[in-house]
């Protein structure tokens, strides 16, 4: 590293406010607003050596997602819109964490452990989301990126998604899709608009083109508003909590997947389709309210089923002989699992917790798709599939309804963003089948039932004590946890639960299942009780 780097970088204004150990969770850095410039600082320099070992566009997204508006975060993008590399999360601890007079050695240490050459030139993509926090970041950020002489596109204010799409899209020099938000919105709404025009008349009274959509007080607020332009009449998006309220306070698609409640705001009418997004729009989960004021929930296990069952269809009627697949976490209600693989007969496979984890695992299919329970996911698709898709398309041999199915399916893989869950494009992607299958969100919902199951979270003094296994559905630390959640959980018809520590914060996170609708907040509680007493509880011990 030369001296004029390394003056930058000591004459940095971002020293270590605190000496609390942060970590590079399943999505990125997350805490305190107050406690991140001098870690956005970091991680611009990061940024920059990541950028010049790949040699390709790196990008640096400031958000904290459904957390609430007093937080903030940043991660790391790695060039074809993935996360960031999991060895380099290690990497990004320790310069996180290190003290300003190690910072130099630390940096240097990186450098030379990996062989980086300085001289290759490196560009970060920039964006962030609409908290207060995060001008005064991106400036920390990009001090950091300046110090080693990096190039800075910055987008200002973003989705995650589009972030993600912007960093794909640069270092695939426009293959993927023009790298602006210009050519973010056309690229998808073109290919909604398009899946439209394939049917001439429409009579089905229980399809109606109009979505009420709570966007959280987030950015996918201005994105859907933007979006909208591009879409126009082929759908009518009433947005609430659009920037006026608090962020994720009582709203976003977090707080309507745990507490199954309607957002605040909203007073939807009977059976009407309504939807919810997060605070940067990566997670999206469909709700409606019924005749006797009854809550309904259709998340990410609702939309994944929905989803491969509509590819399937499309694959058979093309004739197409490619290899769906369909990825869960330990989230996924059990009523999906069997649904999807037993009557849909699309294979399932279950991994870890967090976006990589599926993504990786979904890159195995030809085409695979994933959905965490809480609304986060997309569909990827092969090279090889795609190609395949793309022949049967420009084929004039094959019959016309196998030519239309491959042509609906080239609309489907432009309407997704593989890169990463997008909830505005997964939006677009379930108004296109249910608009094509002419479902209500009722006939959506009665695809298959769910059995009742609760999330609830336990604090305690430090997560790391949890530690599990078998893609996190059982507890391997402290010992003897686990055999006493099997006792519990053998009480109770079809029951089912799991503990997993956050990523992010020192809670531990608690799902329970069971075929009585009565016995899962009581599950719950048992198996909560369990993990205070076993984990070092903090405040009241969970009742019911």
């Amino acid at each position: 590293m030369n001296i004029q780097y390394i003056k930058n970088i000591e004459n940095s204004t971002y020293s270590k406010q605190h000496n609390g150990l942060i970590q590079y969770g399943t999505s990125g850095f997350r805490t305190k607003a107050d406690y991140l410039e001098h870690v956005l600082y970091r991680m611009g320099v990061l940024a920059v050596l990541r950028s010049k070992i790949c040699n390709a566009a790196i990008g640096l997204m400031i958000t904290a997602s459904h957390n609430v508006e007093s937080d903030n975060g940043v991660k790391l993008v790695d060039p074809n819109g993935e996360m960031l590399e999991t060895s380099w999360e290690t990497i990004a601890n320790d310069l996180a964490n290190a003290n300003d007079t190690d910072i130099i050695t630390v940096i240097q240490r990186i450098i030379n452990e990996l062989k980086i050459d300085m001289s290759v030139s490196a560009t970060v993509i920039t964006g962030r989301d609409t908290r207060k926090s995060s001008p005064s970041l991106l400036d920390a950020a990009l001090a950091g990126i300046r110090a080693l002489n990096g190039i800075v596109k910055d987008f200002g204010i973003v989705t995650t998604p589009q972030l993600h799409y912007l960093v794909v899209c640069t270092n695939t020099n426009g293959n993927y899709g023009e790298p602006t938000l210009k050519g973010y919105y056309t690229k998808f709404s073109s290919a909604f608009e398009r899946m439209r025009k394939y049917r001439n008349s429409f009579n089905s009274d229980k399809y109606i083109a109009e979505l009420q959509l709570d966007a959280a007080n987030g950015v996918g607020a201005l994105a859907m508003k933007e979006f909208q332009k591009y879409i126009g009449s082929a759908l009518k998006v009433n947005i609430y909590n659009d920037g006026n309220g608090e962020l994720n306070h009582m709203c976003g698609a977090d707080y309507v997947k745990i507490q199954q409640k309607i957002p605040l705001n909203m007073q939807p009418e009977v059976n009407a389709r309504c939807a919810s997004i997060d605070g940067d729009a990566d997670r999206i989960v469909y709700f409606y309210v019924d005749e006797t004021k009854k809550f309904h929930i259709l998340d990410g296990d609702r939309i994944a089923t929905l989803v491969a069952g509509y590819i399937k269809e499309l694959l058979q009627e093309s004739s197409l002989q490619l290899n769906l697949g369909l990825v869960q976490t330990a989230y996924a209600n059990a009523g999906s699992t069997n649904y999807i693989s037993q009557k849909l007969k699309v294979p399932v496979a279950c991994v870890s917790t967090g976006v990589k984890h599926l993504h990786s695992k979904a890159t195995e299919f030809d085409i695979g798709v994933y959905f965490e329970a809480n609304g986060h996911g997309t569909v990827v698709f092969k090279e090889t599939a795609i190609q395949s898709i793309s022949n049967a398309a420009e084929n004039p041999m094959l019959k016309e309804n196998e030519h239309t199915a491959a042509e609906k399916l080239i609309h489907i893989i432009n309407i997704i963003n593989q890169t990463i869950g997008d909830a505005l494009s997964d939006m677009l992607l379930i108004e296109t089948i249910l608009y094509a299958k002419e479902w209500s969100i009722i006939e959506w919902e009665q695809s298959y039932i769910d059995l009742p199951n609760k999330q609830v979270k336990v604090k305690v003094k430090d997560r790391n004590i949890i530690t599990t296994t078998n893609a996190e559905r059982q507890c391997v630390t402290p010992i003897g946890l686990q055999d006493e959640i099997d006792k519990v959980v053998a009480n109770y018809s079809k029951g089912r639960s799991f503990i997993r520590p956050s990523g992010t914060e020192d809670i531990v996170r608690v799902y329970a299942e069971c075929e009585n609708l009565s016995d899962v907040d009581k599950l719950a509680v048992e198996v909560s009780s369990l993990v205070y007493r076993f984990a070092g509880g903090i405040g009241p011990e969970p009742t019911l």
